[in-house]
C-alpha cells in the first residue's frame, strides 16, 4: 500500500520537460547547451577533492625522491657527476655515520691518585 501511494504523489507533480530529451528534434545549439551543462553537473558530482590532493602529493614525493636518490645515492660511475661529487661524499659519510655505532672514548689509564693524607 504504501508504494502506490507513493507513485500517487510522484504523478501529482509531474516534469516541466522530458529528461532524457530527444535529441534528434532538438536545435544544435540547444543540444551544445544540455550537454555543457550536463558535462558541468557530471564534473561536479564525480570531483573528488581529497583523492586528487592525495594523488598530486605522492606524485611529488615520489619524483622529489626518485631525483635525490639519483643525484647523491645511486654510483652513476664515472659518467658525469662532478658537480655534485662534495655533495655525494657528505651524504656517503652522513648515511655511513647514521647506520654505525659511535666509539667509545677512550678512558686514561692513569689511576686517580687519592687526596693526600694530610688533606681532609
Amino acid at each position: 500500500m504504501l508504494p502506490a501511494r507513493t507513485l500517487l504523489i510522484q504523478r501529482v507533480y509531474k516534469a516541466k520537460k522530458p529528461w532524457p530529451p530527444d535529441f534528434s528534434l532538438l536545435s544544435q545549439k540547444h543540444q551544445f547547451r544540455l550537454e555543457r551543462r550536463y558535462r558541468r553537473r557530471m564534473k561536479l558530482k564525480f570531483a573528488r577533492p581529497r583523492l586528487m590532493k592525495t594523488i598530486k602529493l605522492a606524485q611529488g614525493v615520489i619524483i622529489s625522491t626518485v631525483v635525490l636518490w639519483g643525484l647523491f645515492i645511486n654510483n652513476w660511475g664515472e659518467r658525469g657527476n662532478k658537480p655534485v661529487q662534495p655533495l655525494r661524499d657528505w651524504v656517503s659519510d652522513l648515511r655511513k655515520s647514521f647506520w654505525s655505532t659511535p666509539s667509545r672514548p677512550e678512558l686514561s689509564k692513569q689511576p686517580r691518585n687519592p687526596s693526600s693524607p694530610g688533606s681532609i
